[in-house]
């Protein structure tokens, strides 16, 4: 686990709270034990404590083995995929440069 304190704003703690909440769950539905987790992933037990917490200070590939070890890796594939705002941001852009090209 990272040394530095990472600090979040409370809105987007909440986010990893509830991401931690999940994974706690889909250990619980999986009948895994903390031990039986954080061996299959590679990571000390209390990192997957952290990460059942949402704690910002855990690396991505943790977050990243916790989930491959409960069967969502694929999951992962799925942040940052829709980006509906940098599409809206492009889509200026296109539009502002058809219009110059009149």
């Amino acid at each position: 686990m990272q040394s530095k304190k990472q600090i979040l704003l409370p809105r987007f703690q909440q986010t990893l709270d509830k991401l931690g909440e999940n994974i706690k769950l889909a250990r619980k539905r999986r009948s895994l034990t903390t031990i039986q987790v954080s061996e299959r992933a590679g990571i000390d037990r209390s990192t997957l404590y952290h990460i059942e917490k949402g704690n910002p200070g855990v690396s991505l590939g943790a977050y990243f083995n916790v989930l491959r070890v409960l069967g969502l890796q694929d999951d992962f594939l799925k942040l940052a995929s829709d980006d509906e705002f940098g599409r809206k941001l492009q889509d200026l852009k296109l539009v502002g440069k058809k219009d110059n090209g009149r």
